[in-house]
């Protein structure tokens, strides 16, 4: 009877152990491979994992331990842009959780960043982004993640939309207080751009190199724009109107002013950006322009950039709709993809 007692004991013991030892192998394999996470039409499975990883990673060993404020290293200065990125490479972070969150380990940050992207049809674009864009903000000691929005559909591309997409899709996931938005094919030239939010909105890619580093017209607010989100609260976002390339940061530029804001730049040097070459994308042509880069877009008649002040109190995130298709998170950035619709009344 003994014996048998010990049998027991031993067997349970014994599938006790096999099973901290699958958990312990598992736990290693998720740890090592991209995840990728899907919710179809939905979003309550997703975000109840999405919130899983964001709380389970970047934690401090000790909660009890006081942090200090971020400070930025005194070392920052041109930073090396590398193009000839292998389509396959990733940059490596044992700190980063997955969907690009990532924020200092020994430091508080005082803002939270959302970087949002649009997105269609530049997978080669984003793999060199990302390979430069994560060690600049690491540099920067910056807390942020990064939003890719993609266009699901071969209609025109709606940059702006997908924008005002990304702004609401990030904050369902984590407290962003300050949103960065930008173009896929930009990076900076200098660590001293910081990627962060001011006390007026910020325009962050003025001095472009296909630009010979100038700012091309006094009233150009496009590439990489930094809102905190009272102020994009206050502008009601951007316009969802425009459809194909160009005139959207023309209409954001007036909703800034109508505001009773400015828009901020940093000095040309270390404003300096790098714009990645590329052939236009099918369905993001020109939108029809008149001199002096006017976009004269029109909508049920009535040019866009000429009403946007007046428009712009319900247009914008008060009117967006769009329908949500699936996320997928990966180990350097969160994909959101969207059904934003078609184009009425619109004549471009």
């Amino acid at each position: 009877m003994g014996y048998q007692n010990s049998f027991k004991v031993f067997l349970c013991l014994s599938v006790i152990f096999l099973f901290s030892m699958k958990i312990m192998v598992l736990e290693k394999y998720f740890e090592k491979i991209n995840f990728t996470a899907f919710s179809i039409h939905t979003t309550k499975p997703i975000r109840k994992g999405a919130h899983y990883w964001f709380s389970q990673t970047n934690k401090h060993a000790n909660k009890n331990i006081t942090l200090p404020n971020c400070t930025l290293p005194p070392d920052l200065g041109p930073y090396n842009i590398q193009l000839n990125v292998p389509l396959d490479n990733e940059f490596k972070n044992e700190r980063m959780s997955f969907g690009g969150h990532n924020k200092p380990e020994n430091c508080i940050a005082l803002q939270k960043i959302a970087i949002v992207i649009p997105f269609r049809n530049r997978e080669s674009h984003l793999k060199i982004w990302l390979h430069n864009m994560h060690p600049f903000l690491q540099k920067q000691q910056a807390d942020y993640g990064i939003y890719v929005i993609e266009q699901h559909g071969n209609l025109p591309f709606n940059r702006a939309k997908l924008l005002n997409i990304g702004y609401k899709e990030a904050l369902k996931e984590y407290d962003y207080n300050c949103f960065i938005f930008s173009d896929v094919d930009i990076i900076p030239m200098d660590q001293r751009n910081l990627y962060r939010c001011s006390t007026n909105p910020k325009h962050m890619a003025h001095a472009l190199d296909k630009f010979n580093f100038r700012l091309l017209y006094a009233t150009l607010f496009g590439g990489v724009v930094a809102f905190t989100k009272e102020q994009f609260l206050k502008v009601n976002g951007f316009s969802n109107l425009f459809w194909g390339w160009g005139g959207e940061d023309d209409d954001l530029y007036k909703r800034v002013i109508t505001a009773g804001m400015q828009i901020e730049r940093m000095n040309n040097i270390i404003s300096k950006t790098k714009a990645i070459p590329h052939k236009r994308d099918p369905g993001n042509e020109d939108n029809p322009k008149s001199t002096g880069f006017q976009h004269v877009a029109t909508r049920n008649g009535e040019p866009l950039l000429e009403k946007a002040a007046r428009r712009m109190y319900t247009d914008g995130l008060n009117s967006l709709n769009y329908t949500f298709i699936r996320v997928m998170k990966h180990r350097l950035y969160t994909k959101v993809l969207v059904d934003i619709g078609k184009p009425e009344n619109i004549e471009q």
